[in-house]
């Protein structure tokens, strides 16, 4: 019976190796299933349109919210096309007056900018009991009362969803949220600066939802369509206008972000109702958009889930790229109505190791390569070139790299009287320093090869950008060879001298010259990193002090201006020059005016240079102003210019259309998953090892063996006779 028992538990066990892997992480019922995975490390904070702005967000925003224009998937440099617009609008200028002025007039006279766009027809929203209506057209979910809630606790616990055709008006009610009080968007100092009349709509908001507070309203929600804005108006049913003060071309790429997609007053009302935000039931949690696909599930420390929206309208594959994407395969699918994924699932990974193995058991169909990783998946090959390693390309896994529209630099504040000022023995200190600050070498030892050394403030992609040794910074760099070579430490102690520092002492007191760099890590990691900066000023024989801090404690010196020398980085917004010379714009003085330009950079010069192109188009005569800033820049550093990092990227076999692109943040619709060559290699990849498991079962057969025959023998014996009783 012991041995039956066993066998029959091997039996059932070795059944389950025909099928699914025994350690697929997906329920049964997804085997086979059109679904994209992925994962996310940090839960997102906001999903509503008006506050959400950071690039964990805007994977979830960018595939429900259709802003009016989106990014070419495909073409460099960065290009602007429709999404729900017509065509990408352009500006007519007009004066003081509100007159329309000519072609060619002067930037002067331009008092402001006007844009039409236009929406196309039939776009309609995703299913949503926002838009639910009764036989008489009622809103069935508008009045709701706390009795109406009491059963509530996630969107799908309403039973009637609707939807309806989206309007111009839809993206004019998402403009004035960006002036709601209790909203607190990050772009509104920016927008009411520009946008007309959006600073005095926000004091007109603010006083109204202090007047409902005050006689404690039951619903506290503004209907904001009562609300006038004279930079944001509906022309007709699809179209809208927006207006800005002066020239501010800019614009266009903020109309490619969430913050300017639609939201309809019915949604906004909806989640306004009391007792809704308590039950996390708002925008915050639920999107809701036309875009491709929508969010169905919502637990962030957990799994997020997207699926097809059945509503989407039709949007087709690019025809055209670069011109290798044909060659590589990712325009084989032009013309194909999007998307063609049904559902993606991201799943929470706090810790990198688990995220990497599952990667490479195929539960993941993407992953980034951190630097524990790292080695494993790249080597570099003799002409320096990264790529993957034979284990990986044996599973067929491909390694996409490219550099990212970011700059991580170390800035002098121009403030203090050591590092800063424009005077030639601050510029000669400054240059000196650059020089000896290997960035080669910190890119090879910190971020295993992944980045190339900034040569100014732009990064590759961004018009003005240029390569080979048009782009090299001259004050750093010689050109060698056809390649920029660092220039020798010696000549760097030669500026250092001419600066009055030889040797790294005051000339004038003979005291070592001492340096302050203000950090915020003060883990074991930063050790190596901290250690490696005192050794390159140690070069110059400069003493270089680190001064660690919490973070809110480094950002006040900063603000203040306290800080020597800091550490700091950008990524674009979109890619213009203009979002990134101003971060060394003397109108944006961190200290001054409490702008971007941490380093407290004035050059009259590169100001007036800055104002004549930040409104320019793109075009020679720009170039040549932004090669003009950049000498001067360069010269007067600032700024260590630091690093340009790489983004790795690896993709399995199965996986298509994927080209990366620093800008767009909704590419998943244009992504295609081979279904049943996944399911294959997944199952090859994660076969069960059975032997551990027939060994353990003759151990247990050889352990039970002699209970089991001395059991046989004693049921086989002849009963003893009874006893005879007297």
């Amino acid at each position: 019976m012991i041995l039956y028992r066993v066998a029959l538990a091997m039996l059932m066990l070795l059944a389950g190796c025909s099928g699914s892997p025994w350690n697929n992480p997906y329920p049964a019922s997804e085997r086979g299933a059109n679904i994209l995975y992925t994962a996310f490390t940090e839960r997102p904070k906001h999903l509503d349109p008006a506050q959400s702005y950071s690039s964990d967000e805007a994977d979830i925003n960018a595939q429900i919210y259709e802003p009016p224009l989106q990014y070419d998937y495909y073409r460099r440099p960065y290009t602007l096309i429709p999404a729900t617009a017509v065509e990408v609008p352009r500006a007519r200028f007009l004066d003081a007056s509100g007159r329309e002025l000519p072609a060619g007039a002067r930037d002067e006279e331009v008092a402001y900018s006007a844009y039409d766009i236009h929406i196309r027809p039939g776009i309609r929203y995703q299913p949503h009991p926002a838009f639910a209506v009764d036989d008489a057209g009622r809103p069935l979910y508008q009045d709701l009362k706390p009795e109406d809630l009491a059963h509530i606790y996630k969107m799908s616990d309403f039973q009637v969803t609707g939807t309806r055709e989206l309007t111009a008006e839809d993206y004019v009610y998402q403009i004035k949220r960006l002036a709601h009080p209790r909203l607190h968007s990050p772009i509104y100092g920016l927008m009411s600066g520009y946008i007309v009349g959006l600073r005095e709509l926000a004091a007109a908001l603010g006083k109204a939802s202090d007047e409902r507070a005050t006689r404690a309203e039951r619903n506290p929600w503004l209907d904001l369509r009562q609300f006038p804005l004279e930079g944001a108006q509906v022309v007709d049913r699809y179209t809208y206008r927006i207006t800005v003060k002066g020239k501010y071309p800019q614009l266009l790429y903020w109309l490619a972000m969430p913050f300017f997609a639609p939201i309809p007053a019915e949604v906004d009302h909806f989640f306004g109702q009391p007792g809704m935000a308590e039950k996390n039931l708002s925008l915050d949690w639920y999107p809701v958009g036309t875009g491709p696909y929508m969010l169905t599930e919502n637990n962030p420390n957990a799994r997020m889930v997207l699926e097809r929206n059945p509503n989407f309208h039709d949007e087709r594959y690019p025809s055209e790229g670069e011109p290798d994407d044909a060659a590589r395969g990712l325009l084989a699918d032009a013309g194909k109505r999007l998307p063609f994924i049904d559902k993606v699932v991201f799943t929470r990974e706090k810790e990198g190791i688990p995220y990497w193995n599952k990667f490479l058991q195929g539960y993941y169909d993407a992953s980034g390569i951190s630097s524990d990783n790292f080695d494993q998946a790249v080597r570099f090959s003799g002409g320096g070139e990264a790529v993957l390693t034979p284990e990986l390309e044996a599973q067929g896994i491909r390694l996409s790299t490219s550099v990212a529209t970011t700059v991580y630099y170390m800035a002098f504040n121009m403030l203090d009287p050591v590092v800063g000022g424009l005077t030639e023995r601050g510029r000669k200190l400054r240059q000196a320093i650059s020089i000896a600050v290997d960035f080669e070498e910190n890119i090879s030892i910190f971020l295993n090869g992944r980045g190339i050394p900034a040569m100014g403030p732009l990064a590759p992609g961004i018009f003005g950008f240029r390569e080979g040794e048009e782009g090299m910074n001259p004050a750093v760099y010689d050109w060698v060879n056809g390649a920029p070579r660092r220039k020798p430490v010696a000549f760097a102690r030669k500026l250092l001298e001419e600066a009055g520092y030889p040797n790294g002492r005051d000339a004038k007191t003979g005291q070592p010259l001492v340096l302050y760099l203000d950090v915020t890590g003060r883990g074991p990691d930063d050790k190596a990193r901290f250690d490696w900066y005192r050794k390159q000023f140690a070069k110059l024989n400069i003493q270089l002090e680190i001064r660690a801090t919490d973070y809110n404690r480094f950002q006040d010196k900063v603000r203040r201006g306290a800080a020597q020398i800091f550490t700091w980085g950008w990524n674009a917004d979109y890619p213009d020059p203009e979002n990134f010379l101003f971060l060394l714009h003397g109108a944006q003085s961190r200290v001054q005016h409490g702008g971007e330009n941490s380093a407290n950079y004035i050059n009259p010069e590169f100001d007036r240079l800055f104002e004549q192109m930040k409104n320019m188009n793109n075009g020679p005569e720009r170039q040549a102003i932004i090669d003009r800033m950049l000498r001067i820049a360069r010269a007067d550093a600032p700024w260590l210019w630091g690093v340009n990092p790489k983004s790795y990227a690896l993709y399995h076999a199965w996986s298509h259309n994927l080209k990366p692109n620093q800008m767009a943040r909704n590419g998943i619709k244009y992504e295609r998953i081979d279904v049943a060559l996944r399911e294959k290699l997944r199952t090859e990849w994660n076969r069960p090892v059975i032997w551990p498991v027939l060994l353990l079962f003759a151990v247990i057969v050889l352990a039970c063996l002699p209970a089991y025959l001395h059991y046989r023998r004693r049921e086989r014996a002849a009963a003893l006779p009874a006893p005879e009783h007297a």
